[in-house]
């Protein structure tokens, strides 16, 4: 028989075995639910820890093999993809976005050769990595033109796509 109200009783018995407590959790999170950031720099046999995220480094695309190897050994499904592009090959437009040989294409071609379909790859589609600015889009007197960044996005969409 029950007797009182919550919040003075509270009702335990689908979390007292381990059995019932799994058959009625809400969420499981595991390795199949990560995605593992990669950023991509340009070079040879680079290693480059960034400040800011401590045990995070860029890493040159000669290295990603070893890197992506250990991802797939830890069953994480998946890469997002970052560039960290030069400042010469910057602009305000972005150009470099659309540029088949930039850093992310590159890595995509590497990724694909070296591990097919082992692992997925997600990019960013975005300008804020290839232009000198720094703002996610075309930037003119002070605001972002969102018609004509669409238009540049959906190009490097679809370049990643074919990559």
């Amino acid at each position: 028989m029950i007797t009182g109200k919550f919040p003075n009783l509270r009702l335990r018995r689908l979390r007292r075995y381990d059995w019932s407590r799994k058959m009625v959790q809400e969420n499981n999170l595991s390795s199949n639910d990560l995605i593992y950031p990669l950023f991509i720099t340009e070079g040879k046999k680079k290693k480059k820890p960034i400040k800011s995220m401590p045990n995070t480094y860029q890493y040159s695309i000669d290295n990603l093999s070893s890197v992506i190897s250990k991802i797939i050994k830890n069953k994480i499904p998946m890469v997002a993809l970052f560039p960290s592009t030069p400042m010469h090959k910057k602009n305000t437009y972005g150009d470099e976005a659309l540029n088949e040989n930039n850093l992310i294409c590159k890595a995509i071609r590497n990724i694909k050769k070296n591990f097919k379909n082992d692992i997925g790859i997600m990019c960013d589609v975005a300008l804020d990595p290839y232009t000198s600015h720094g703002h996610d889009g075309i930037f003119k007197n002070n605001y972002v033109l969102n018609d004509e960044t669409v238009k540049i996005l959906m190009k490097q969409a679809l370049l990643q796509a074919q990559m």
